[in-house]
């Protein structure tokens, strides 16, 4: 059911044993070929090499998935458990992760180009950590009682959704599978899950940890496949209840409009961005330029609220840009296991092109390239850090999501002009402020429409701090206590009061 690489060392650094385990769908607690029997090829973005052949699932697959969910949650126990119970299989479900973080860091690296040691130190410790949040949110879970105007005793239930289908990307495949699954498990729904085609194999590993922590048959099921297949079937079925999306703002409107011409289900929706960074006078220099260069070529660029719109003001730009330039120059691009690097391949063909198209477009309009804008290596997918200089507004590197490691570098002279540069686009998902006034930071920050806005940091993500977008960047929030919402019925209960002393 997959297939084996020994481990070697290459060019003095160590790449560990891959072992692919899954490969098969999993639909009500089992590993099961796709209905048509059809596979497709998954490739490592460091060699564009085959690496395993993985069920291609469809419109046939996803049914059969979504009468498991929906079995899971009219008859089974999973809703009905207490929130307590629910905790306890999630908070076993989080040990398993931490026992196999290495198996799990290995396929994302495979998979999507991801930093082995990053996915060790972070992106897999912070799925378990993710869960035992919503875990110990599950028993916490309540309505309201309410102060009624009339002879009447009211009260709301929370009660979850249903069958949810949560469809993510390939950029963060561990990080964006959780912040879906688990508020969707400790509420008490039932869910089918599809990952993008470029990047499954951890979403099925984390099936196979599910079962074995003890969560039901049906509750837990993901189907691999292809967007306009697979994913187009969750978002138009008529027996799933919500649909969760993380992707291109191209795909939601495709989503939305599936889900309203279906069953009207609930949507939620964190899409593309084009998020900027404003460096004012004030600010140190060196911090301005390492938090510059950390915004944008951060996991290759590949990251919805990617830095890439970088405005310093006229007062520092000069020094800002000589000095991005040496950084740039310094940060290292190379096999994603090499510890010693920064930055690994595109996730596939496809983006590694898009990459190179837009710098080309970015030289065509007229903007002045200050370094890279090259692939590098001589086989996968590897994109020199890239920055543009006299930039304009109008720019399509400007307006455009590149999800790559190309940095727009602009000149601004006062606060307001500042934050009308940084609300010129159609994105609001994150944005990013360094100084030292806080008078500054105050009006900045709230002028900005944005959903998340990091002051002196970037990338200051937290499980206790909601995420989501602002206009074409989506609704719906993920992480927080915000995101159980998303997973929840309201409802109301009203009673009649006979001859009580007072309403």
């Amino acid at each position: 059911m997959g297939s084996e690489t020994n481990g070697k060392v290459q060019e003095g650094f160590e790449i560990p044993e891959i072992n692919i385990k899954f490969t098969q769908l999993f639909i009500d607690g089992h590993f099961v070929d796709a209905l048509s029997g059809k596979t497709f090829e998954t490739r490592d973005p460091r060699t564009g090499e085959v690496v395993a052949r993985v069920a291609e699932g469809d419109k046939a697959d996803v049914d059969l998935a979504v009468k498991a969910a929906r079995k899971a949650f009219d008859d089974g126990p999973w809703p009905r458990m207490s929130g307590y119970q629910r905790g306890r299989i999630m908070m076993k479900f989080a040990d398993l992760i931490d026992q196999h973080i290495e198996d799990l860091a290995i396929l994302d690296t495979i998979n999507a180009g991801k930093l082995f040691k990053i996915g060790k130190l972070i992106d897999i410790p912070s799925a378990s950590q993710l869960l035992r949040y919503y875990a110990g949110a599950a028993d916490k879970i309540h309505g309201e009682t309410l102060k009624l105007s009339r002879e009447l005793q009211g009260y709301t239930l929370k009660e979850p959704i249903g069958v949810v289908g949560h469809i993510i990307p390939w950029n963060y495949p561990t990080t964006m599978f959780f912040f879906k699954v688990s508020p969707a498990l400790a509420a008490g729904c039932t869910m089918v899950v599809k990952p993008a085609e470029q990047s499954p194999l951890s979403a099925l590993y984390y099936a196979h940890l599910a079962k074995e922590a003890g969560i039901p048959d049906g509750v837990l099921n993901v189907v691999t496949g292809f967007g306009p297949t697979a994913g187009s079937a969750v978002a138009s079925h008529m027996d799933i209840d919500k649909v969760s999306f993380t992707g291109s703002t191209e795909v939601g409107r495709l989503v939305m409009e599936a889900a309203a011409r279906s069953n009207l289900k609930s949507v939620s929706l964190e899409l593309g961005g084009k998020s900027p960074l404003i460096i004012f006078d004030d600010a140190d220099v060196d911090m301005a330029v390492n938090l510059a260069q950390f915004a944008i070529f951060t996991n290759k660029g590949e990251v919805c609220v990617a830095g890439s719109r970088v405005y310093v003001q006229e007062g520092i730009y000069d020094q800002f840009v000589r000095k991005a330039s040496e950084a740039a120059k310094n940060w290292t691009v190379g096999d994603p296991f090499n510890p010693n690097i920064h930055q690994g391949p595109q996730v596939d063909k496809a983006q590694f092109e898009k990459v190179l198209k837009y710098i080309e477009i970015g030289k065509q309009e007229g903007a002045t390239l200050l370094t890279g804008g090259k692939a590098c290596g001589d086989k996968g997918y590897y994109v020199e850090p890239t920055i543009f200089t006299d930039v304009k507004d109008d720019m399509r590197i400007v307006q455009e999501e590149i999800f790559g490691p190309v940095m727009s570098l602009m000149k601004f002279k006062t606060i307001e002009e500042a934050i009308e540069k940084a609300n010129n686009t159609k994105y609001g998902l994150a944005a990013g402020i360094v100084t030292k006034d806080l008078n500054t930071m105050n009006r900045v920050s709230r002028s900005i429409r944005a959903g998340v806005i990091w002051v002196n940091c970037y990338f200051a993500f937290d499980i206790d701090c909601p995420f989501g977008g602002f206009k074409m960047s989506g609704f719906g929030k993920d992480m927080g206590l915000d995101a159980l919402d998303k997973y929840l019925h309201s409802k109301s209960i009203v009673t009649p009061i006979y001859n009580s002393p007072w309403c």
